[in-house]
């Protein structure tokens, strides 16, 4: 699996490269992350593609299809409309960008791992949130969200392998943890910690339907960007779509082909508000 010692708590002062900075408090007092301003600022739709000018740190949200990542996003910057939630998971097709409060990027990946998507559209995922990854020089951290309900996938085990790999800070929200009782919440959370090998203090337990985790989350968020880089950043050319510096680009990680857990009936995969459909 990863290595634990890329996958940190969030507010670990001593911390090598890879690892998220952490707070010293388990709850915050206040909210760390009040949001003044939301803005889209578009798409990157290909691999080699345009995507809008790095300017801003980027914090990274990436999870399988279904996982409940717009609930997420909308708990998170506490707008009903930032993340309209789709009863189709996979519909999410390029990488959003949105800028918050004129001080970051908060950047939505498409989720993988549905089945019933063609093999055109997964294929064009890969290389493009891998290149992403890999090429944006601003990127201070990914949010990776998992079901609590759940096992851990082939593809939720590949990309924690491909985010070990790169050694970006990592923070794993475990997600819909209020569908299971309080009791049956701890010894779940105990056994995916087991199974991802980190410590229960390197995950947040999030559910946007009881609120639990909003605040911790947005606490991690903000020490991640406090932090600073944590790789010697790339340098970004800017480019029209179809134009492509193949020479900044590796091999991608290669997705499963798995079913979704909760089916199509489970909203939880986004449409974002002002996205080209």
């Amino acid at each position: 699996m990863t290595d634990p010692d890329v996958l940190q708590h969030p507010h670990d002062e001593t911390r090598p490269a890879g690892e998220a900075p952490a707070s010293d408090a388990s709850v915050p007092a206040k909210d760390a992350l009040v949001i003044r301003s939301l803005t889209f600022s578009g798409p990157m739709a290909t691999e080699h593609g345009w995507r809008p000018e790095p300017q801003l740190p980027e914090i990274a949200f990436a999870g399988r299809s279904n996982v409940g990542k717009s609930s997420l996003l909308n708990a998170l910057v506490k707008r009903k409309a930032f993340a309209r939630v789709s009863r189709t998971p996979g519909r999410t097709r390029e990488i959003n960008f949105f800028r918050v409060n004129e001080q970051f990027m908060l950047v939505d990946l498409p989720g993988y791992g549905y089945a019933k998507i063609s093999k055109d559209r997964k294929a064009a995922w890969k290389p493009l949130i891998a290149g992403y990854m890999r090429n944006s020089p601003y990127l201070r951290g990914v949010v990776q969200l998992l079901d609590v309900r759940h096992d851990p996938t082939g593809d939720d085990r590949i990309m924690l392998d491909f985010l070990a790999d790169l050694g970006v800070p990592t923070l794993l929200a475990l997600t819909k943890v209020d569908k299971l009782g309080r009791a049956a919440r701890a010894k779940r959370i105990t056994e995916l910690c087991i199974a991802y090998g980190v410590d229960e203090d390197q995950v947040i337990p999030f559910s946007a339907h009881e609120n639990i985790g909003r605040d911790e989350l947005a606490a991690a968020l903000v020490s991640l960007l406090e932090a600073g880089p944590w790789r010697e950043e790339p340098v970004y050319v800017a480019r029209a779509e179809g134009e492509a510096d193949l020479s900044a680009y590796e091999e991608s990680p290669v997705f499963e082909d798995d079913e979704d857990h909760d089916g199509a009936g489970d909203a939880t995969d986004s449409d974002k508000s002002g996205t080209p459909a």
